[in-house]
C-alpha cells in the first residue's frame, strides 16, 4: 500500500454501495445477512467474512448510527459487575479489553488513567471498598494476561498528586485520591468504522441506507433509502444485530431499554485534566459520574442509567432531569459547580437489555445483567442482544457460531480474536509515523494517507471550523474511503462535531462543500478502483 492509499479492498463510497446492493438482490442466496451495523452487526459482518462465507450487512441509516455512537468511549475491564458476583461478564470484559489493546485496535484504543478524589463526601469506608474495588480490577487485568505495560496498576494518591491531575477538585478537605487505568476507545463510531471496512476488505457487503421491511430466516425483503426502491436479499443464516430496534424484527424479543445521558463541555471549563475522574453517586456503591477529556476542545461527563418507556426514537433526546442529576454530582466535587447555561451538548444513548422479567416486582436497569443473549426464533433467524461495547467482538462470534449452526452452515472457527482492523498496528510503528499523533489516534496506519490529502492539497489542511481540530482532509477521506454520503454522516459519525449544535450549524457549509467537490470530481474522472 501507498503512503497515499486506503487499506486494500476496504474502502466504502457511494459508488461501491450503489453496485453491491443491486448484486445483494440480483437473486442470488447469500451465506449471511447481518441486519444492523452497530459494533455488533459490523463485528458479526467481520466475523462470517473472515471465516470465508459470502456476507451482506444492512442498515437502515449509517454506520454506529444507533447506541454504538453514543457510549462513554470506555473500553471497560469489568470490574462494576465485580461487585455484582457477575464474574464471568467481568473476565470477559477484561478478555476482550486485552484483545482490543493489544491485537485488533492498538490504535484506537488505550490506557485511560482516571482519579477519584478523596473529597468529603467519600467516607474512609467507601475509599477502602473502591481501593479494594481497583485491587480487584488489576486482578481482572492479570487473569486477562493483559501486559502491566499496557494497564499500569493502580496506586494511592496524595492530595498534591490528585489536585495536579485534578486541578478543578475542590481542595478543602480533600484526602487525596486514587489512581486507576482502564481501556478507552479514541471514539465509538470510528470503531465501528474501522470494523466495517475490515469486513469489506475481507468481502463483505457493507450497506447503509438500506432498510429491512420484513425479516425471516431465509432473508429479508428491503428498502433503498436513497431511491425508494425495494427488493430481496436472500440468506442461508440470518443475524439481527439491530440493537434496541431488534425486537421490531422478530418476534418474542423483549428489549428494556436503558437510557445512559452524557453532557459536553468546553475544556476550558475545567481546565487542564491530565486524567479522567470518577465522582461517586451518593448513595450508591459502585457507581461513578465519569469526567472524560476527548482531546479536541471538550469533555464528557456521564453518565445516567434510567429506563426508556414507549417508542424507541431514532435519536433519544435528553431530559432536563438527566442534565440535572450530572451536574449536581459533577458539582459535588468541584471547586466551582458547572453552571446549566455551561454545557454546551448533551447526548444519550440506549443499552439494548434483554428483558427478562416475569411479571415481578420492577427492577432498575442499572441491576439488570450485562450479559448478552443469542437467540434464534422458530424460522432461523438469531438474534444478538445485551452486552455491551467492549464484548462486541464475542458477541459477535456467538451470533455467527448460533447462526451458522442453526441453518447447517460448515464454518471454521472464530479469527476475529487475532485479527487486525484497517489501521492496527504495533505501538513503535504507529509513534513512528511521521504525521500528527491526533490523526494516528484516529486513524492509525491511514493516517499517512490522510496527511498527504492536504500535501497535494494544502487547502485540506485548514480545519473545518476555528478553535476544533478535525480537517476538511478528514472529511474527503470519509467520502472516499469511509462511506460518508452526506453532511450528517460527516459531522454526526466520522467526527463528533455534530455533538455541539454550535459548532454543527458552523461546519455545515463545509461539509456540503466537501461533498459538492467530490460529487463533482467523481463525475468527471472514470470509475476508480478503491
Amino acid at each position: 500500500m501507498s503512503q497515499t492509499e486506503a487499506i486494500p479492498g476496504s474502502s466504502l463510497d457511494a459508488a461501491r454501495r450503489t453496485r453491491e446492493l443491486a448484486e445483494a438482490a440480483d437473486g442470488r442466496t447469500v451465506d449471511v445477512l447481518v441486519v444492523g451495523l452497530g459494533a455488533t452487526g459490523a463485528g458479526a459482518a467481520l466475523d462470517a467474512a473472515a471465516r470465508g462465507l459470502d456476507v451482506v450487512a444492512v442498515d437502515a441509516h449509517d454506520l454506529a448510527f444507533g447506541t454504538s455512537r453514543w457510549s462513554s468511549k470506555l473500553i471497560h475491564g469489568g470490574l462494576r459487575y465485580l461487585a455484582s458476583a457477575q464474574f464471568d461478564v467481568a473476565h470477559e470484559s477484561a478478555v476482550e479489553r486485552g484483545v482490543l489493546m493489544t491485537r485488533t485496535a492498538p490504535h484506537l484504543v488505550a490506557a485511560q488513567p482516571f482519579v477519584l478524589p478523596l473529597t468529603p463526601m467519600v467516607s474512609t469506608a467507601q475509599a477502602s471498598i473502591a481501593w479494594a474495588g481497583l485491587r480487584a480490577g488489576d486482578m481482572l487485568r492479570l487473569a486477562a494476561r493483559t501486559p502491566r505495560q499496557v494497564l499500569p496498576a493502580p496506586r494511592r494518591l496524595s492530595a498534591t498528586e490528585a489536585r495536579h491531575l485534578a486541578p478543578s477538585v475542590r481542595a478543602s478537605g480533600l484526602r487525596g485520591g486514587l489512581l486507576s487505568w482502564d481501556g478507552r476507545v479514541t471514539d465509538d463510531a470510528r470503531l465501528v468504522t474501522a470494523l466495517a471496512r475490515t469486513a469489506a476488505a475481507h468481502g463483505a457487503r457493507v450497506l447503509t441506507r438500506v432498510r429491512v421491511l420484513e425479516l425471516a430466516g431465509t432473508g429479508a425483503r428491503v428498502r433503498d433509502e436513497l431511491t425508494g426502491e425495494e427488493g430481496e436479499i436472500r440468506a442461508r443464516a440470518v443475524i439481527n444485530a439491530a440493537g434496541v430496534w431488534a425486537g421490531g424484527l422478530v418476534d418474542g424479543i423483549r428489549i428494556r431499554p436503558s437510557r445512559g445521558t452524557h453532557l459536553v463541555l468546553r475544556s476550558r471549563r475545567l481546565g487542564e485534566l491530565p486524567a479522567g475522574l470518577h465522582i461517586p453517586i451518593p448513595g450508591e456503591t459502585n457507581r461513578f459520574v465519569l469526567v472524560l477529556p476527548q482531546g479536541d476542545g471538550r469533555v464528557y461527563v456521564g453518565l445516567t442509567d434510567e429506563p426508556v418507556e414507549g417508542g424507541i426514537p431514532d435519536v433519544p433526546e435528553v431530559p432536563e432531569t438527566d442534565i440535572g442529576f450530572l451536574l449536581d454530582v459533577l458539582g459535588s466535587a468541584l471547586d466551582t459547580p458547572v453552571a446549566r447555561d455551561e454545557v454546551v451538548g448533551a447526548f444519550a444513548g440506549l443499552r439494548p437489555l434483554l428483558d427478562t422479567s416475569t411479571g415481578g416486582a420492577p427492577i432498575r436497569t442499572s441491576d439488570v445483567s450485562r450479559r448478552h443473549a443469542v437467540l434464534t426464533s422458530p424460522d432461523g433467524v438469531t438474534t444478538v442482544v445485551g452486552g455491551k461495547l467492549t464484548t462486541y467482538r464475542r458477541m459477535a462470534q456467538d451470533a455467527v457460531d448460533a447462526a451458522a449452526g442453526a441453518r447447517g452452515l460448515a464454518v471454521p472457527p472464530s479469527r476475529t480474536a487475532a485479527l487486525p482492523l484497517v489501521g492496527a498496528a504495533a505501538p513503535e510503528r504507529l509513534r513512528a509515523l511521521p504525521v500528527p499523533r491526533r490523526l494516528v489516534r484516529r486513524h492509525g496506519t491511514e493516517a499517512a494517507a490522510v496527511h498527504a490529502l492536504t500535501i497535494d492539497d494544502p487547502g485540506l489542511a485548514g480545519p473545518v471550523l476555528p478553535g476544533h481540530p478535525v480537517t476538511r482532509a478528514e472529511l474527503l477521506w470519509a467520502v472516499r474511503h469511509e462511506g460518508a454520503l452526506d453532511e450528517s454522516d460527516l459531522l454526526d459519525r466520522r467526527t463528533r462535531i455534530g455533538l455541539v449544535d454550535e459548532d454543527r450549524e458552523a461546519a455545515l457549509a463545509v461539509a456540503r462543500e466537501v461533498l459538492a467537490q467530490e460529487a463533482h470530481s467523481s463525475r468527471r474522472m472514470s470509475p476508480r478502483t478503491r
